[in-house]
């Protein structure tokens, strides 16, 4: 029980700085430095999910509340969008409007967690996940994944069933990956719910990637299955499909005992999303369906540009590749810190592999959709010679 000048001890596992920080030595050598660290976007929204479309005279009261369980016609716009992309028809009672699937996730983890359980956390994840459970009290259980998939009997049942243990309360699943750019086989799933279902856990489904897969079918979801349905709890937001992220709108539903439980608990955080920009939200539902198609197309070449530069396989999805860079760094070295830093002299920031699991101390993150194409052209150039170097 912490007292004055001491916090808890769940506090000390997060910190304020999820990525390294070298942005300072970046700018002490380059005019111009190049941020692929950050999971973001170059491009605008749609004009209507614009902040500066949303008017006054247009909705009344458009800086008061907005309802708890968010604006109606947000939630309307939402059940539409996934009737056409899933042929599913959600219960508006079920869906939360969230300020993003960060506060999703966090909000869920107070509902579902208690101090002491443990989440099984498939690895490389999206670096705010571990922190969000852990802030709850609880144990985000890494669990090296995304990168095996190719590895000779990789048995993805066997490597999530020898992580259970009696505390494990709910498993994570992120697909297509951040980072990794993995879509998950229909197989391997199948083999995730065998052991929810045999344990008993709860299945958060982060959907962030939904919309952006690469020369493929569109990627069924993983809420929407027979085997998940009953126990899953899906998160979406308008972050990455819409480059909305500053917006902070996303949805939550669930089954209907806990969505009760989770819209009384956003409540006591957030209270609602903001007012303003569910109703740019809106735009982005209803007008954006063509600015996707473009994205999914732009960074598609964005993506495969940034791997064949760098001589790594092509994502499948997603905004990112993860790189093993062990074959440039010095021998003895545990982890990419000297490489970080070379990127950064040379006005290049990534994001070091281990703020997506403690197994990845050898490996960066590569955001290539947070920069327009000129720019990523001429970061790869400067990256290209660094990545072709081994240390003997």
């Amino acid at each position: 029980m912490p007292r004055f000048p001491d916090v808890s001890k769940h506090a000390h596992s997060v910190s304020a700085r999820v990525y390294s920080g070298l942005e300072q030595r970046a700018l002490a050598k380059n005019e111009q430095i190049y941020r692929l660290h950050v999971g973001d976007t170059y491009r605008d929204p749609v004009a209507a999910a614009r902040a500066e479309h949303q008017l006054s005279a247009e909705h009344p009261g458009l800086h008061k509340y907005a309802p708890v369980h968010g604006e109606p016609s947000l939630i309307d716009a939402f059940i539409a969008n996934v009737q056409r992309r899933h042929g599913e028809t959600l219960n508006p009672d079920l869906v939360q409007v969230m300020s993003g699937a960060t506060a999703g996730l966090s909000i869920v983890c107070q509902v579902l967690l208690e101090p002491g359980d443990e989440v099984l956390l498939p690895s490389p994840f999206w670096p705010l996940s571990r922190g969000i459970i852990a802030t709850k009290g609880a144990v985000p259980v890494q669990v090296p994944f995304y990168t095996r998939f190719d590895e000779p009997g990789f048995d993805a049942e066997a490597v999530l069933e020898s992580a259970v243990t009696e505390r494990t309360a709910a498993l994570y699943i992120n697909t297509p990956n951040n980072p990794s750019g993995r879509v998950l086989p229909d197989a391997t799933i199948g083999a995730m719910m065998r052991v929810a279902k045999r344990h008993d856990l709860w299945v958060l489904c982060d959907e962030a990637y939904e919309e952006i897969y690469f020369d493929r079918e569109p990627p069924d979801a993983v809420w929407r299955r027979a085997d998940t349905r009953d126990r899953a709890i899906a998160f979406h937001t308008l972050s990455k499909t819409y480059g909305f992220a500053g917006a902070r709108v996303g949805f939550t539903h669930g089954p209907e005992d806990v969505m009760d439980a989770i819209r009384g608990m956003q409540t006591f955080h957030t209270y609602c999303a903001p007012r303003p920009m569910q109703f740019g939200a809106v735009g982005a539902l209803h007008y954006g369906d063509a600015w996707v198609e473009d994205s999914r197309s732009l960074y598609r070449d964005a993506g495969y540009e940034a791997a064949d530069a760098l001589g790594v396989g092509r994502p499948e999805g997603g905004t990112f590749l993860f790189i093993d860079v062990s074959e440039q760094l010095d021998p003895g070295a545990s982890d990419c810190s000297a490489f970080l830093e070379r990127c950064a002299d040379a006005g290049v920031l990534l994001t070091p592999g281990q703020s997506c699991g403690a197994d990845y101390a050898k490996w960066v993150r590569l955001c290539f959709t947070s920069v327009p194409p000129d720019q990523l052209a001429a970061a790869l150039g400067k990256l290209t010679p660094l990545f072709r170097t081994s240390i003997a």
